[in-house]
């Protein structure tokens, strides 16, 4: 069924067109119907799939039609997530998506001086996306009222659990006095996560799961490649040079990993964007912007981007480290592959990371496939010049062989030669 048969507003229509969503992908088929319901959802989907749409578009829809005008009285929704640039990023799909609505978006996080963020919600909003740290600091402060809430969302909820908001999660419940809809939306989560998460949603809530035996979207063609620590930066120097036009991701395990790869392809004029927790938001913005906007195709990042970041053209994922947690594997490798566009993920693997790369099948049951690369490849690949050489010996030994043979063919020849003049 298409959008434009769906029960929603004209305007959100209009905004769904102009962003070329013409059809709904499997979780938004299967969400947004129990969403506009009113009811509790637990929706677990690979990433990639059109989460953050699956729920926004319902909730933008109920607002704008319950709204007289444009004046906001009191927050009517919550989305928490686990990171600023998660905030950022979730607050921009509502914002298109609520384009020419009744309805106001805001998102909120820390980094930032707080002055404009109160001034922007005493204005009025009706949709918070927020982190809890700088939700609950304004919450602390009066400066956010919750008496108004019918709906509560998380996003990426297992990693809102496991990085210990579980408490802030019963908390903020427990302050919404209203009767409210819960939402929990992943693209990954343990079973002990879902205890947790079951706890906190109705027993009749909604419960959808898509592809749960292969966690990594069907868009994605992911592999691995062996190879030794100190040898990464020669084949990711090579992978970027064989692929000038690309748009690609390179995933390291630390800040200081970053910087070091950033100067490594520094040195061989290869220019690269670097986003990591240690840089302050406005520079996280500022790279992720023109990143987006392909001033540089090259960004090299920690884990703190491998989460819900929504850039549709990226052609390819690196994995210079392989994660440290499993489940994050498959939130890097779904930087490509969003939507309906095919994309491909290189994991580089070393010695010391074999048990790491194991512990990450056993995640996703099944294998990852190996790209295989051949001696003489591999040694071109970390030694360009060395292979030259070797390339040119070759050739000299095959013109060398050649003469000898038609040496030995003209003696052969002229010995012909001197016998026919001897009879």
């Amino acid at each position: 069924m298409k959008f434009e048969k769906y029960n929603i507003s004209a305007e959100i229509k209009k905004n769904l067109s102009h962003l070329g969503f013409k059809r709904p992908t499997d979780i938004q088929f299967k969400s947004i119907p129990s969403i506009m319901k009113g009811e509790d959802v637990l929706a677990i989907a690979q990433t990639g799939t059109g989460k953050t749409a699956a729920f926004a578009i319902p909730l933008i829809n109920k607002i704008h039609t319950d709204k007289s005008s444009k004046r906001s009285i009191g927050i009517k929704c919550i989305v928490m997530v686990p990171t600023r640039e998660l905030a950022l990023q979730i607050g921009e799909v509502f914002t298109q998506l609520a384009k020419h609505t009744k309805v106001k978006i805001f998102s909120l996080h820390g980094g930032v001086e707080q002055d404009p963020q109160i001034k922007k919600l005493q204005a009025g909003i009706d949709i918070l996306v927020a982190t809890p740290g700088r939700m609950f600091d304004l919450i602390n402060q009066g400066y956010i009222t919750l008496g108004s809430i019918d709906t509560l969302v998380l996003d990426e909820a297992d990693h809102m659990l496991d990085l210990g908001f579980i408490e802030d999660i019963k908390y903020i419940k427990k302050m919404l006095t209203r009767r409210h809809q819960t939402l929990f939306f992943s693209a990954t989560i343990s079973k002990e996560i879902k205890k947790l998460a079951f706890s906190q949603v109705k027993s009749t809530a909604i419960r959808i799961q898509l592809s749960p035996e292969d966690p990594v979207s069907k868009n994605v063609s992911h592999f691995v490649i062996f190879v030794e620590m100190d040898d990464k930066r020669f084949f990711l120097e090579r992978f970027i040079t064989d692929h000038p036009d690309s748009k690609i991701i390179v995933f390291v395990r630390t800040r200081v990993r970053a910087e070091r790869v950033a100067k490594a392809m520094g040195r061989v004029r290869i220019h690269s964007f670097t986003i990591h927790g240690e840089k302050d938001q406005g520079d996280r913005s500022e790279v992720m912007k023109k990143f987006k906007d392909g001033d540089c195709n090259i960004l090299i990042a920690t884990d703190v981007s491998a989460r819900g970041l929504d850039i549709p053209d990226v052609h390819y994922v690196i994995n210079y480290d392989l994660p440290a947690k499993s489940e994050n594997y498959v939130h890097r490798v779904g930087r490509t592959g969003r939507g309906f566009n095919k994309g491909v993920a290189i994991s580089f693997c070393s010695k010391e990371e074999k048990e790491r790369l194991e512990e990450i099948q056993q995640f996703l049951n099944k294998d990852i496939e190996e790209m295989k690369i051949g001696k003489r490849e591999y040694d071109y690949t970390i030694n360009p010049l060395k292979g030259e050489n070797k390339l040119q010996a070759l050739i000299a030994d095959n013109e060398a062989f050649l003469k000898k043979k038609r040496r030995k063919k003209a003696n052969k020849a002229n010995k012909a030669n001197k016998k026919n003049k001897l009879k």
